[in-house]
């Protein structure tokens, strides 16, 4: 009995996908649960696992676009892994090679070995595709080499009367004779890449968007972390970072001054009552925000324990589209892939963005003496349209107190 394998539906408002990383092929035995391939949409990524064992067909080629419903493959039951891998897989193995040879030896027939030698990627590749002789091709490049406009015009030569083919290829030509290894490679954007170019585009466009600045001394927090590590990693299971000071304090900013916590929607200002931080999370596929709900209610324990778990699903393509949805404000750290500073993009709805950065020993003044410390540079792209420089300034001002002084955060160790 064949089982079919269906795009199923993974948002309200997600039509279509890609399917990408088919981790079987047609033939292969699988069992049920087993991973099959990735369903990459403009939101998220989601693994499709097969819902029973047996051998599988798929019917879906690697990066095609499948829509949602759309049947990619299908698993019948009721044949067995021996007989299916003797008879299938041997064959597979054996026309390779044998073609790849029989390939290799007409080239070597046809073409002699000193002007194969000096046959460019491109030319190359034109002479394949064509089934020219390299030998019966008058080269007007330096030495008598072959250039691509020979190889055109040789193509232009054979092809019937009424077709032409410039011996100035257009750029759709020349992107077809070019290989991917030679000058640059071209390949379609995935849908979570064109979703987040399109969400940044929108910001800049439909936001007034300003960055404020300030620095802070991380003295007293990386001192609090080393004293309570241990205990904390052994209660725990998990270790105490930075992000969940950074999450606490925003959220005390955030009660300190309101409107930073709110959006714009039409001619009405939205003002949140709760505390949904999305931390961006940079994966191979693009930038994720996935949301920490009710932050002001969470320990350090729950704070870490959720960013941790997001950061695993980010990277396995596990997260779900509730994951992403519904945050009021956004926290991200380029320091870890060691920036000094940078103006974050608004994540649209939200009006405001907080930008952590690499902590740096830098000499500062301290009662009127000058000491290294620490310091991290923080950022705060706000939307102008609903938050004023005044605000925008308290708020930082008021995230860069409650790291310096992380006894005023509510402690939980």
């Amino acid at each position: 009995m064949s089982i079919e394998i269906k795009i199923p539906p993974v948002g309200e408002s997600i039509s279509s996908g890609v399917g990408s990383g088919w981790q079987k092929k047609s033939g292969d035995i699988v069992d049920a649960g087993e991973a099959l391939f990735t369903l990459e949409t403009e939101k998220v990524s989601t693994e499709i696992v097969a819902e029973k064992s047996g051998v599988l067909e798929t019917k879906a080629a690697e990066g095609q676009e499948v829509k949602i419903g759309e049947v990619v493959a299908t698993i019948d039951d009721s044949k067995s892994a021996p007989e299916e891998r003797k008879t299938e897989k041997p064959p597979e193995k054996k026309k390779e090679p044998d073609a790849e040879k029989r390939r290799v030896e007409e080239k070597e027939r046809k073409t002699p070995p000193e002007k194969e030698e000096s046959l460019s990627p491109a030319v190359r590749r034109i002479l394949e595709e064509e089934h020219l002789e390299a030998g019966k091709i008058s080269g007007t490049g330096k030495g008598g080499r072959l250039t691509k406009g020979d190889a055109l015009t040789a193509v232009q030569e054979q092809k019937p009367v009424g077709k032409t083919v410039s011996s100035h290829p257009s750029a759709a030509e020349d992107r077809e004779a070019q290989p991917e290894t030679d000058r640059f490679i071209r390949r379609k954007m995935s849908p979570l890449r064109r979703k987040i170019a399109a969400q940044l585009v929108m910001a800049q466009q439909t936001a007034a968007i300003l960055t404020t600045f300030n620095e802070c001394d991380m003295s007293a927090v990386q001192e609090m972390r080393a004293k309570s590590q241990d205990a904390f990693t052994k209660k725990n299971g998990i270790k105490l970072g930075l992000m969940s000071f950074f999450i606490k304090a925003a959220v005390e900013a955030l009660k300190a001054v309101p409107v930073v916590n709110g959006r714009i929607e039409d001619d009405d200002f939205i003002q949140n009552n709760f505390y949904d931080i999305g931390v961006a999370v940079g994966t191979e596929r693009g930038l994720v925000v996935p949301i920490v709900r009710d932050a002001d209610k969470k320990s350090f324990a729950e704070l870490e324990l959720d960013i941790a778990g997001y950061a695993v699903k980010s990277r396995e393509g596990k997260l779900k589209i509730e994951d992403l949805q519904g945050g009021t404000f956004t926290i991200s750290n380029g320091g870890v892939y060691g920036s000094l500073l940078s103006t974050p993009i608004l994540n649209p709805p939200q009006s405001g963005i907080l930008g952590m950065h690499k902590i740096m020993p830098r000499p500062v003044a301290v009662e009127g003496k000058v000491e290294v410390r620490p310091m991290m540079y923080l950022a705060l792209s706000y939307d102008h349209r609903a938050i004023d420089g005044k605000e925008a300034v308290t708020f930082l001002i008021k995230v860069k107190e409650c790291i310096e002084e992380p006894k005023k955060l509510p402690l939980d160790f």
